[in-house]
């Protein structure tokens, strides 16, 4: 009796979280599905793409570029500490280097930009959603995600890896002041451990990466948004979701890819 009581509702409520995420993977297949048809059938909104364009890409530059600044100099004094118990520091720009490329940049950029814009865009589509301005667009015969959808995706899918190279850049920026100037490393020490151990496959690694998560935390930001019910408590319940969501498929995702890449 003790087992029936503890266990069926165990089994129940597992069963129920399964059918939940399973219901929210096959609603966003059939959303990409749309959002994709809409991207490549005519009218095309170019004016629409470039608002957004502007909007996740130009408008987030400084924040990334302060973001990798700190970053890349944070991971030159980790660097330091570690590479100078062996006598290696002339490896902390090759070190740096390579962290930047294929993880911390395209995965801490995604972050930021799941912060950022995807928040706005499900609060913005939530809103739209919520005052019925999305059923207006429908009885005007606009399709909704070809205006409000696909525009989004196609600026963050294409800015995401624009933005991770600034975050790289501006990183070695900062990593090579604080190596130089205050951990006294030799610039030709740090500049030549860069040339001699960082690839263009590690930085294609990185673009390739930037661009997964560009496109999944816009989908996921757009489908929490579309469909989001309930008022304003239920937007805010909706941008909660799509940031959560996206944030844990960016690692989720960057594990994955990295695996496969290594």
């Amino acid at each position: 009796m003790l087992y029936d009581n503890l266990v069926k509702p165990s089994l129940s409520a597992i069963t129920q979280i399964a059918q939940e995420w399973l219901f929210q993977l096959g609603g966003i297949i059939m959303f990409l599905g749309s959002a994709v048809y809409w991207t490549v059938k005519p009218p095309y909104r170019v004016q629409e793409i470039f608002r957004q364009l502007d909007f996740v890409g130009a408008q987030s530059v400084t924040l990334i570029a302060m973001t990798g600044a700190f970053t890349g100099m944070v991971s030159a004094l980790q660097g330091y500490n570690g590479m100078s118990r062996y006598g290696a520091e002339s490896l902390v720009g090759a070190t740096t280097a390579l962290a930047l490329a294929r993880e911390l940049g395209p995965v801490l950029t995604g972050l930021m930009i799941v912060g950022r814009v995807g928040s706005a865009m499900t609060a913005e589509l939530g809103s739209m959603r919520n005052t019925q301005q999305i059923d207006a667009l429908e009885s005007m015969a606009v399709a909704p995600i070809q205006y409000l959808v696909s525009p989004r995706i196609v600026a963050a899918t294409l800015t995401l890896p624009f933005l991770s190279a600034v975050f790289g850049f501006s990183g070695m920026i900062g990593a090579y002041i604080i190596s130089t100037k205050y951990l006294n490393i030799d610039a030709g020490a740090f500049m030549s451990g860069i040339r001699d151990y960082l690839t263009a496959n590690d930085i294609v690694q990185g673009i390739i990466k930037a661009f997964v998560f560009g496109f999944m935390l816009s989908l996921v930001a757009c489908f929490k948004g579309y469909y989001a019910d309930g008022g304003a408590r239920g937007v805010g319940v909706a941008t909660t979701q799509s940031v959560v969501l996206s944030s844990v498929l960016i690692l989720f995702s960057d594990y994955v890819m990295t695996t496969i890449m290594f």
